[in-house]
């Protein structure tokens, strides 16, 4: 009887205890529903590593195949924090601005980066001082000077502002070129803001493409595998690449370029470009005027991709050529597929780049130079013919492995390549030939 009392004193005290548990449970998932993008910023912004500058084998010969043997970084500027970008002032006669993501926006004079004696230049201005957020990958990522920026001063500027809702902000900025080092840029006029929801994902180059139109990236928004499936909503400018006319302003802040893919659709914002993107981490545009576009993977795959009027690179169904939601037979209808893809014995973060159009490395050029910011492996890919159909992905060749964060590149007006050390805060030229990788 004593054992038979016992054994129902323990079964009601372990019904009780089911039930509590139970009810915290669902105490516990309906604060996570009203709460989730609260604690996913919190644990991105926490979780994120810091990235540092790690030591590796330098390696400055052709790792494979007929990639060119013999190249190496060179360093040219030294003394930035956690730089972001690097763009050349058009007709600055070696002039460069470099972005820091920390919210300057630094002069450097480059323009004896081809002379291997030359010391490292040190920034010698700061021309503009925002405050940014800067926790995960927010801050200030990119900037684009208008077309005709040598009569008009205008520069375009990616950044995450400090107070308020957590949100991207593109704003246009007068910067003459008389005014360089002189006068901070000023007049700032606020293009496009739109609300991030976690601080990750945020992508953060501006370009001009051939047709004098600005292209803006936006990632996802954040967190793990697009959670609100933004980048395959129409109605949401996450995920996407845009275009549109900071000139034509009639109505707005901007104009909506009347042959956009979109334009007229019901349901579609009309500044959408490309649908599908991940987080665009860099791109640029090839000697034929094709944007290629970096877009950094989830968990097993990086990709390049070429991007034209109307694509789906496919995004959350998709990562690279290879399911990701479903984990098998997921939708491949209607997306684009990359021209190049890497997984995670290569590298786990893309850089985007440029194609190589300098006259110093014959090898290179026409092949488009990129890097992985964690392993630091640079890549050469040659493109596809634009008058010849080709499908399937191209064979990317690796130039070797450096000890630096690539975070960007830059080129300048001879067609040179440069890379951002995110982690040492120096700028690099590529160079034929053996030679010491630092000055």
């Amino acid at each position: 009887m004593n054992a038979e009392r016992q054994a129902s004193g323990k079964a009601s005290r372990r019904f009780r205890w089911w039930v509590v548990g139970a009810a915290v449970g669902l105490a516990g998932a309906a604060l996570a529903a009203a709460y989730a993008p609260p604690i996913r910023q919190w644990i991105v912004a926490v979780m994120t590593p810091t990235y540092v500058h790690v030591e590796r084998s330098l390696v400055r010969r052709g790792a494979s195949g007929d990639a060119p043997r013999g190249l190496d970084w060179v360093q040219v500027a030294r003394g930035l924090s956690k730089p972001t970008d690097l763009q050349f002032v058009p007709g600055g006669g070696g002039l460069a601005l470099a972005l820091e993501q920390g919210g300057k926006v630094r002069l450097l004079d480059l323009s004896r980066a081809a002379d291997r004696a030359a010391p490292p230049a040190e920034p010698s201005a700061t021309v503009l001082d925002l405050a940014v957020r800067t926790d995960s990958e927010l801050g200030l990522l990119g900037l684009a000077f208008h077309p005709r920026y040598r009569d008009n001063g205008l520069v375009y500027v990616n950044s995450t502002p400090a107070g308020g809702t957590m949100r991207t902000r593109i704003a246009e900025w007068r910067l003459a070129p008389a005014e360089l080092g002189k006068v901070p840029a000023h007049d700032e006029r606020v293009i496009l803001e739109v609300d991030q929801p976690y601080p990750n994902h945020n992508a953060g180059q501006l370009a001009f493409g051939p047709d004098g139109l600005l292209y803006v990236g936006f990632g996802d928004g954040g967190w793990r595998g697009d959670p609100h499936g933004n980048a395959q909503n129409p109605k949401v400018l996450l995920g996407k690449m845009l275009r549109i006319d900071v000139d034509g302003r009639s109505a707005g802040a901007y104009a909506i370029p009347p042959d956009n893919p979109f334009v007229g659709k019901a349901g579609v914002r009309p500044e959408i470009w490309a649908t599908g993107l991940r987080n665009p981490w860099r791109y640029s545009f090839d000697p034929h005027g094709r944007l290629i576009v970096a877009d950094v993977g989830q968990d097993r795959f990086e990709e390049i991709d070429l991007v034209a009027r109307g694509d789906d690179l496919g995004w959350n169904a998709r990562e690279a050529t290879h399911c990701f939601e479903p984990k098998e037979g997921c939708r491949t209808e209607g997306f684009v597929e990359p021209i190049f893809e890497y997984g995670r014995e290569t590298g786990s973060c893309v850089t985007g780049g440029y194609v190589y159009t300098g006259s110093s490395i014959a090898e290179l050029r026409g092949r488009y130079v990129f890097a992985d910011f964690v392993s630091g492996v640079v890549f050469a890919l040659p493109l596809p013919n634009p008058d010849i159909p080709e499908k399937g992905l191209r064979e990317g060749k690796k130039l070797g492995v450096w000890p630096m964060l690539v975070s960007s590149f830059g080129r300048d007006e001879q067609g040179e390549l440069y890379a951002v050390d995110y982690g040492q805060g120096g700028v690099y030229r590529l160079v034929a030939g053996s030679s010491p990788s630092h000055r």
